[in-house]
């Protein structure tokens, strides 16, 4: 994914599904380096990880 996308996935209020290592996650937001982001597990786990947005997928 690119910084590009991240930003209009922040920004929309649809559901839209992005997964990380096979994953399902939330993006909680881009990082100010704009190569890494900061990500959820969907459900109720809210632990925190950041990730290259490069390994970020789409669904």
């Amino acid at each position: 994914m690119d910084v590009k996308r991240v930003k209009q996935i922040l920004s929309s209020s649809a559901d839209i599904e992005v997964t990380y290592n096979g994953a399902s996650v939330w993006i909680d937001g881009l990082n100010e380096d704009g190569r890494t982001a900061t990500v959820h597990l969907r459900g109720p786990l809210e632990e925190r990880s950041t990730v290259e947005i490069t390994e970020l997928q789409e669904m």
